[in-house]
């Protein structure tokens, strides 16, 4: 029986059982390809076919099969009802999208959803400079699970970097560690370097400065190095676990 899909909500939680007062565990965005592993009324249990990913989202908002050939590329991307007229909705950096109508500013996927041109790339498109993508969740508030402009985890903020590229890498820092080859002591951070903690990563921007979904405050900032290393250490009591690279 074919069994996979493609979501075409905006975004939504994933939960860790069927019901909203549990877990959120991640989330998935528009145009993300998943497997029905079950399902009820109210309730499917998927396994995203990205990071194989498995959890439980409602029953609703998703089809059997489109092509992707775009994809968001700004931290957001307005939903129109037809050009020039905007909703309240948004799509969230990384969506895919597959275009059934064009103009010379919009593209059409869905019947009364459209997006600007501006905001999305080729779906091959690769972008090299992870500190642009990075940047772009600046301030974003930090939600446990989230992976989206209405909020993100620290897992999710390194994820997304190889979800824009297609490229594999997994949903959550205990997998994250195993998966990234890397020393464990480091005294010389640089450019693309990635800090593990045990339930924590980071990404060095350059020699002295890191960025991370910071769950103290509550939010996406930059910070320096050092000083982050010695406050995680003090307040969580937590050493630097492995220092990996960013791998494109």
């Amino acid at each position: 029986m074919q069994n996979n899909f493609y979501f075409i909500g905006n975004f939504t939680n994933i939960y860790s059982k069927p019901s909203k007062s549990s877990e959120v565990a991640s989330q998935i965005i528009y145009g993300e390809k998943f497997k029905i592993l079950s399902r009820n009324k109210e309730w499917l249990k998927i396994k995203t076919l990205f990071d194989n990913y498995v959890g439980y989202i409602k029953n609703r908002q998703y089809i059997r099969k489109i092509k992707p050939n775009y994809k968001v590329s700004n931290l957001k991307a307005k939903i129109f009802k037809k050009p020039k007229l905007g909703t309240k909705s948004w799509l969230s950096f990384g969506s895919k999208l597959s275009a059934i109508d064009e103009t010379d500013s919009y593209i059409k996927i869905q019947k009364n959803k459209w997006i600007k041109k501006k905001d999305i790339k080729k779906i091959n498109y690769k972008e090299k400079n992870f500190v642009k993508i990075f940047q772009k969740f600046l301030k974003v508030k930090y939600i446990w699970g989230g992976k989206s402009f209405n909020g993100i985890d620290c897992s999710a903020l390194l994820q997304i970097f190889y979800l824009y590229n297609n490229i594999f890498y997994p949903r959550d820092t205990k997998d994250q560690i195993k998966y990234s080859k890397g020393k464990i002591k480091k005294i010389k951070y640089k450019k693309g370097d990635v800090i593990f903690w045990k339930g924590h990563v980071a990404i060095c921007l350059n020699s002295k400065k890191l960025i991370h979904a910071y769950g103290p405050k509550k939010k996406v900032l930059i910070m320096p190095i050092i000083k982050t290393i010695n406050r995680i250490r003090e307040t969580a009591k937590l050493e630097v676990k492995k220092v990996s690279r960013i791998k494109y």
